[in-house]
């Protein structure tokens, strides 16, 4: 499905990254990681993908800072080509807590690393795939959350928030580049077996999910690669929940 395809991940380190990294090795691609500072991690995952069948590098950065996403996107495009598809992964959440006891450094924190970083790697994205710029098209996944509709009280608005305004940012570009070839979704993954939860939440909230149970990484990023392949061809400025129907 995606021989020979190269696939730069975001985020590419644990969790849902992780996993949709592996995956799409195991059908062919070229896996470039993104990973933000935990090196063993990222080195377990390069090798799981060239155990799975591709080739896969990876590179330290910080998604919010300019300098260090363009030089993702140049490391990528030197060791396999200029990435086909962007899944857009990376992002940050604090402790559970009320908004009225956010502080400012948090706030800046979740929003320069899940909104202004998500806007630097699409930009790059595009210029790299818009037929507008000489490239040959491509597609970008966004990774959302059940978190934007469901707005997260007493855990985290402030996340919640973020990812609402990468829906709006989805549907929006989807709309700007589709007639240069490039075609822009995000998946809304809900409650997901991943180590980003706090204490007992997977306990507490599972039976909220009308399916009675967590959802698992390999589920999220069969969505994904389902968004980043030929099959959906026609689907674009899609969000897609992927929360076992909460």
């Amino acid at each position: 499905m995606f021989e020979n395809t190269t696939i730069l991940i975001t985020g590419g380190s644990r969790g849902i990254g992780a996993s949709t990294a592996v995956l799409a090795a195991s059908r062919g691609a070229n896996v470039f990681i993104n990973y933000r500072n935990n090196h063993d991690a990222a080195a377990s995952v390069v090798e799981a993908c060239r155990a799975a069948g591709g080739d896969a590098e990876a590179l330290a950065g910080d998604v919010s800072v300019e300098a260090d996403v363009k030089a993702m996107f140049e490391m990528c495009t030197e060791r396999f080509g200029p990435p086909a598809v962007l899944v857009n992964n990376a992002g940050i959440l604090h402790n559970l807590d009320r908004v009225e006891n956010y502080t400012a450094e948090r706030l800046h924190e979740v929003v320069n690393v899940n909104i202004v970083g998500a806007f630097l790697c699409v930009r790059e994205a595009v210029k790299v795939m818009s037929t507008n710029h000489g490239g040959s098209g491509g597609a970008i996944v966004n990774v959302s959350s059940a978190a934007a509709y469901l707005g997260s009280p007493n855990e985290y608005v402030d996340y919640a928030a973020t990812k609402g305004a990468m829906d709006t940012m989805t549907m929006g570009l989807a709309k700007e580049v589709a007639d240069e070839g490039i075609r822009v979704n995000a998946v809304r993954p809900g409650l997901i077996e991943t180590d980003i939860h706090e204490g007992d939440r997977l306990e507490r909230l599972w039976r909220n999910i009308p399916m009675q149970r967590v959802g698992q990484p390999d589920e999220v990023a069969e969505a994904i690669l389902f968004l980043a392949s030929d099959a959906s061809s026609y689907v674009n400025g899609t969000l897609l929940n992927v929360s076992g129907g909460r």
